[in-house]
């Protein structure tokens, strides 16, 4: 299981980048951020994502960080 802090951590200051799904172990997403960083959209996507991982109780985030 992933650190949800560190997570929520690297979207905020690195999200741009991806540094957030390559810690998931989501490489291809990881990416396609990196890809498009200069577009500034996975940034905005990354805002929403921390929202997201704020909201997800243990549980969630247990399954969702396998």
């Amino acid at each position: 299981m992933k650190n949800k802090s560190l997570a929520i951590f690297l979207a905020l200051f690195f999200g741009g980048f991806g540094a957030h799904k390559f810690y998931l172990e989501r490489p291809m997403q990881g990416i396609l951020y990196a890809i498009f960083f200069w577009t500034l959209i996975p940034a905005l996507i990354a805002i929403l994502e921390i929202i997201t991982y704020l909201s997800m109780n243990k549980e969630q985030w247990e399954k969702y960080s396998e």
